[in-house]
Order: C-alpha cells, then structure tokens, then sequence
C-alpha cells in the first residue's frame, strides 16, 4: 500500500468514515475522541468547572425567593410595588407622621411627642436591605425607610378608634453604608381579610419625607405561616387565630400575585425571645413606582364597622376594637 494509499485517520485513529468530514464520523468514534481527551482537560478541569458555575450564577437571583427572575444587569428581582393602605400616615391620607419631630428612630414600639404609650406583644426586629439595581445591586446608602404596621388588636395609630392621639409601631430610618435599616417593635396581628404583614416606603434621603411623590418604592413584608402561628397561640394575640385560619397567601390581594414569593420575610427566633425578620429589598430607579396611594388591597378596616362609602365590610368579618370606622380613609378605602 503506497502513503497515498492510507486510511484517513485523527489522532492516530482510523476514520470509519473516510471520505466525509471529521465531523460526520459517527457517535462511536465522537465518545472516543470525547475520553481520549479527559487527560487534557483534568489539567484544567477546576478552572473550566468555576467558569461554569459563574456562567449558571449570572442568571440566578442573590434575592430571596426570586427564582431566578431578574431585571436589568445587578440580577435581582425588583421588590413588587404595593398599596400603602387606608392607614399610611405620610400625608397622602389625613395625619402625616413623616414631618414630625421624633419620627426618625429605631425603636418603633412606643408613641412619641405628647404620648409614651407603647404597644405590648412579642418583641420582633426588622431588618431591611436596600439595593440599588441601577447601579449593580449595590447597597443602596442614604434612602430614608418608613416602615408602619397594626398593633396584637389588628389597630393602627393615628386612625384606630381610641389610637387618634398614638402614634407608635409607625418610623423612620437611615440606611448606612450597606443599605440596611433596623427596627425594633412588636410582631403584628391578623386581622380580617389581609394576611400577617408590615408596610415600609422608601425614600431617596431624609430630606424627601416630606414629598409622598418621591418615594421610589411602597411595598409590603409578609410573615410566614409557622411564625405566626406560633404567635397568635400566646396571650393576647387570641384574636388573631380564628382571621389566620381563614387565609391563605394565595387569595391575599396584595400577596397573591406570587404568593409572596419576593416580599416573605426570613424569620428567626421564638415567641420567648423573640423573632428577628429580616427582606432584602431591590429598587429599580429607573421604573416607574405603580404603588403608592392605591386603597383596596383587600382585608377589614381596624376600627371595626363598614368601610366609608360602599356601605358594608369585607367578606373577611369584623375586625377588633369596635367603633366607627378611621374618619381619614378615602371612599371605598379598605386597609392595607
């Protein structure tokens, strides 16, 4: 047999198929080149390994819950936009809390100015971190947070039957150098028709508090069900354990969308010592905020009776307290 005259063969190996191309081979002599490689590559197999997982990694959320929905190059998911509820006191309905002295604080759990009462129940930390999308996800320092919840009565200050001169589980923090705010108050009731949950603003800084228009995000934390279950089973929160069991994140108006897949807090602790709950919240600047002043997300109004101007209350039931209905709800408005 003349040179000429040799079989075609790659890496020292015969090709079955000589006349075509390397590439139409077949599947046999494909995995044989495949394994005659694996020397080559476990040379380097760690680096090509972290390139891999770095590639998987860029398309998944640092965000809880996200799953793997991202906006824009940072990765994380926008924090849904909500309703600021009946109850807001930031100046868009009645009472604004927002332009008084003493509203910048950490501990939320008393009143302040004329009045020091403060709100009973089991003692809850709330954490917030604040990204900023636009710029990569980085921590977003600076913002001013507004945070307001009901009291273990399913009420509200400033708009509760008996709470109009209350101004507690209702402030203001600063975020520092890694976007995070933290309060200390009290874990929330359950009342008619909404599900376990704390309402927080975000603002650019301190100075645009007194602007409702310049907040770049109104949403909501919800609480897991074990957690709250927990809670409601201890004194004084007895109220809470019949509206509870009626609900499910699912039929919530504000946490059904996605089940509140993007706003559940990470909870830790227990009703002795109390519970840390902590939300990483990304902000996206460049969007426009679809929340804000928008009543009707569902649940009682705190004060009991109907809601003013549609003449009957929720489906949910009555909730505590009793009374008429807060003066400062718009028509139609039902409590966030």
């Amino acid at each position: 047999m003349s040179r000429t005259d040799e079989p075609r063969r790659y890496q020292g190996r015969r090709l079955p198929r000589p006349d075509d191309e390397l590439v139409d081979q077949g599947l046999s002599f494909d995995v044989g080149t495949l394994l005659s490689r694996r020397r080559v590559l476990g040379l380097f197999g760690a680096g090509v390994a972290g390139l891999g997982l770095a590639a998987c990694r860029s398309g998944i959320s640092d965000s809880p819950g996200s799953m793997g929905a991202t906006s824009g190059s940072s990765g994380l998911t926008e924090i849904p936009d909500e309703t600021n509820g009946p109850y807001p006191a930031d100046g868009t309905n009645g009472p604004d809390i927002l332009e008084q002295s003493g509203v910048i604080r950490q501990d939320i759990t008393s009143s302040f100015g004329t009045s020091t009462t403060k709100a009973e129940g089991i003692p809850m930390t709330l954490t917030l971190t604040v990204l900023d999308m636009v710029n990569g996800g980085t921590p977003f320092a600076g913002v001013a947070v507004y945070v307001w919840q009901c009291d273990r009565d399913g009420n509200y200050s400033l708009y509760s039957s008996g709470l109009e001169d209350e101004n507690y589980l209702r402030g203001v923090q600063i975020a520092d150098a890694d976007g995070k705010v933290t309060f200390t108050s009290i874990y929330p009731a359950c009342y008619s028709g909404r599900w376990p949950h704390i309402h927080f603003e975000v603002y650019p800084d301190q100075n645009s508090l007194s602007d409702a228009d310049q907040r770049l995000t109104t949403s909501q934390v919800a609480l897991p069900k074990n957690v709250s279950d927990a809670v409601y089973a201890t004194t004084g929160y007895q109220a809470s354990i019949d509206k509870f069991a009626r609900l499910t994140l699912a039929t919530d108006n504000v946490f059904g969308d996605d089940g509140g897949v993007h706003q559940m807090g990470t909870v830790t602790g227990d009703v002795t010592s109390g519970y840390e709950v902590s939300l990483t919240v990304p902000i996206d600047t460049s969007t426009e905020p679809t929340g804000g002043n928008a009543p009707g997300d569902g649940g009682a109004p705190p004060s009991g009776g109907a809601p003013p101007g549609n003449g009957a209350p929720p489906s949910g039931g009555t909730p505590p307290g009793g009374g008429t209905p807060p003066s400062g709800a718009p028509n139609g408005g039902i409590p966030g």
